[in-house]
């Protein structure tokens, strides 16, 4: 039987991503810092505003996901998504009370969570079983070659308005005009699609509603769901990590360049990496990953110079490279694709949940141990998910072979 190559809708699909990926990477490194050194909030504080809008998010991953099962469109959410984005980022730029900051950060997650879901059910619908990680890598790279982007811009912005007294604030502004770019994109270039687009699938118009009910999502969905729960209690936000990088000593003008790096990093390998899971399965990536996370959370709790952190950046990239994308094929492999939406819907929900008191924590272990702290945290948890995961793995080629 011939392979059937990625779609040219999960092509657009991560086309989307990269310049969302340009707006969130201009973002991402410069929020923490702005909080942080403009603002005057404390590393607990960050971290709260970190983890609400990951856990926000995920209130409205399961609720879109459930709405894409029931309703067949994903563009819609994904607009929206994007839209409210669009419009949080650069109100930072104007409110600094902490209420508001947490609003907007929740506003955003919002935004996040509509989108998540239906773009991950959208890739998974327009992708063959047999290349479904390398779709999943595909738009993850596109993705990340945007985070690439996205620091690389900044640091132009920075060096540009070096001496501007509202450096922080021009900058928050110009993250909305990729969203600008991606919302047309959405507009003009992805097709809406359903499981019929896929050979093989029957489309999840033509079934019974009996099956819709019949077919529950599998109980071993559920089992590694909470492996990766425990390994999200120690995966605090990455702000901790820039925080971390300005701590050692990584200047703020240097700082989007090791972002860039990472990025760098993760994009180039998610393409390769996705790929591999197809051949040697998925697990064996996803452990790759996880020891790479460890490893790389122990290295920059122990790091005391900033050149160490450049490398540890660069090798924390190959945990997300494992990790993100072949991690969603891995459920895509697991659950009946009448039921992808659901599923994407309440992974992403437990993952962002979990996220606000990874972050909480993380702030308080480096508000009162030590900055080293968060980081040690977050190799033991993943050193203990991975042997689970470990357990999970024979445990479910035992039941096979039985």
């Amino acid at each position: 039987m011939k392979v059937k190559k990625p779609t040219k809708n999960v092509f657009f699909i991560g086309l989307l991503s990269f310049f969302g990926g340009i707006s969130q990477d201009i973002f991402a490194p410069i929020l923490p810092l702005y909080l942080a050194n403009v603002i005057g909030l404390d590393k607990a504080f960050i971290g709260i505003s970190e983890g609400l809008v990951t856990s926000g998010a995920s209130l409205f991953k399961i609720v879109s996901g459930f709405w894409v099962d029931k309703f067949g469109k994903k563009k819609p959410f994904i607009f929206l998504g994007y839209f409210l984005s669009m419009i949080a980022r650069p109100l930072l730029a104007v409110i600094s009370s902490a209420g508001g900051i947490l609003f907007l950060r929740f506003l955003d997650g919002i935004g996040k969570g509509l989108k998540d879901s239906p773009k991950d059910a959208l890739i998974a619908d327009s992708s063959d079983a047999s290349t479904r990680g390398k779709s999943f890598g595909i738009a993850r790279m596109l993705d990340t070659f945007g985070s690439v982007a996205g620091p690389l811009v900044l640091f132009l912005l920075l060096y540009i308005l070096k001496d501007h007294p509202l450096q922080y604030q021009i900058i928050l502004v110009a993250c909305a005009f990729p969203l600008l770019i991606t919302l047309t994109l959405l507009q003009t270039k992805v097709k809406e699609t359903s499981v019929k687009m896929v050979s093989g699938i029957v489309s999840a118009k033509t079934i019974p509603d009996t099956i819709f009910t019949a077919r529950a999502i599998p109980k071993k969905f559920y089992i590694f769901l909470a492996i990766v729960l425990l390994f999200g209690i120690g995966n605090s936000s990455d702000a901790f990590l820039i925080l971390r990088a300005q701590d050692v000593g990584v200047t703020i003008l240097a700082i989007p360049l090791v972002f860039a790096l990472f990025n760098a990093v993760y994009a180039s390998a998610s393409v390769p990496l996705g790929s591999l899971s197809d051949r040697i399965g998925r697990e064996k990536v996803i452990l790759l990953g996880w020891c790479a996370y460890a490893i790389a959370y122990l290295g920059f709790g122990l790091a005391n110079a900033s050149y160490q952190i450049w490398l540890l950046f660069a090798f924390y990239g190959l945990y997300y490279a494992t990790t993100y994308g072949v991690a969603k094929a891995f459920v895509a492999d697991m659950v009946p694709a009448t039921h992808r939406g659901r599923a994407y819907g309440i992974y992403n929900t437990a993952i962002g949940l979990v996220s606000l008191p990874a972050s909480f924590i993380a702030g308080l272990l480096w508000d009162r141990v030590s900055p080293s702290a968060p980081f040690l945290f977050g190799a033991v948890l993943a050193a203990l998910a991975t042997l689970c995961f470990i357990v999970f793995i024979m445990t479910q080629r035992r039941t096979s072979a039985s």
